[in-house]
């Protein structure tokens, strides 16, 4: 089942109360749920998720083109955004912004490494992305992550994949120069990340990509563009860590819950930093107001968002003051 979430208010993106859900047919026409229905409200049992989706192909609320709807997130509002480094080649050549001899760390291989970004900061496949505040250097991230269906705490490896409710395509706008700069303290990224996130189209259930299963993931290809060329390509089934094994290590000694969202990290070749740390900083310009960049991976659809200017609002000196026991710089 392939599942959208709409907004019937014109356009207006900032509000949920036109929040519409439907379901995605072969002909590529979507058929509406009941208002007031949110797709998160059906995650944590499979069998509500086909019923809705059964309901909505016999007896829709309405009937619309696919292409003529203002298309949202599928979970506007998740509970949580974790993003992981699954992609081996990735890693590597980002790696290489530090030296041609850098490689991942051992310590990567032992486990799915993540950190928590920001589910405030959540955009539909449509919408335009600013560049962030102070930001000189921006740039994408091609991903897929998963749903959680039901929640769980201490999940095992073997015991996780049953709680994936679906896939959606993901893009972790990424602020390079922000986040090198602030990973100098051993924290973060922070505000390097935290601007936008970019999820959808669409809300694809496991048992439709069944038959693409491969190594981790699925053999489906993932493309990445800049103003209509193509920069990077990979397939999916080339992550390194399974969900399965994510959903695990997020799950230790906490929960997780309906509705979060764990991506997969950059596949190969799908931002712009790697070709810079294979490349040279010459290879390609950071991403600028104006330049449109395009995301599609196999049977999730794809993102076309336009990059605009920042919205620049002084925030006053955020520099430390000089401790005189400490010897701090001002």
């Amino acid at each position: 089942m392939r599942f959208v979430t709409y907004t019937e208010n014109d356009g207006d993106i900032d509000s949920d109360g036109g929040d519409r859900v439907g379901v995605l047919d072969a002909d590529d026409l979507v058929h509406a749920l009941a208002p007031g229905i949110r797709l998160i409200d059906l995650l944590d049992d499979p069998q509500r998720l086909h019923n809705a989706a059964d309901n909505a192909l016999r007896d829709p609320r309405a009937v619309h083109p696919y292409a003529s709807l203002r298309l949202r997130a599928p979970i506007p509002q998740p509970p949580t955004v974790r993003d992981f480094m699954t992609f081996e080649s990735h890693v590597e050549g980002v790696a290489r912004m530090g030296g041609p001899e850098t490689g991942p760390p051992e310590q990567w291989y032992e486990a799915p490494a993540f950190y928590f970004t920001n589910p405030y900061a959540i955009h539909g496949p449509q919408d335009d992305v600013r560049i962030p505040p102070g930001c000189t250097r921006f740039d994408f991230e091609l991903e897929v992550a998963a749903v959680i269906g039901r929640g769980g705490r201490d999940l095992s490896v073997d015991e996780a994949e049953s709680h994936i409710a679906g896939y959606v395509l993901m893009n972790d706008w990424s602020a390079r120069d922000l986040q090198f700069t602030e990973m100098q303290v051993r924290l973060g990224p922070a505000k390097g990340k935290d601007s936008a996130t970019t999820l959808g189209p669409v809300f694809v259930t496991p048992d439709e990509l069944e038959p693409y299963r491969a190594g981790n993931a699925y053999n489906l290809r993932m493309t990445a563009a800049v103003n209509g060329t193509v920069v990077g390509e990979d397939l999916w089934s080339n992550m390194a860590f399974s969900y399965a094994q994510m959903i695990a290590y997020a799950s230790r000694g906490t929960e997780v819950r309906t509705g979060d969202i764990l991506g997969s990290g950059t596949c190969g070749g799908g931002c712009l930093a790697e070709l810079w740390g294979r490349r040279g900083l010459d290879t390609h310009p950071p991403l600028a107001p104006g330049d449109t960049v395009t995301l599609s991976v196999e049977h999730l659809g794809t993102q076309t968002c336009r990059v605009t200017e920042p919205a620049e609002r002084p925030v006053g000196d955020l520099r430390a003051t000089s401790h005189p026991h400490h010897g701090g710089r001002p």
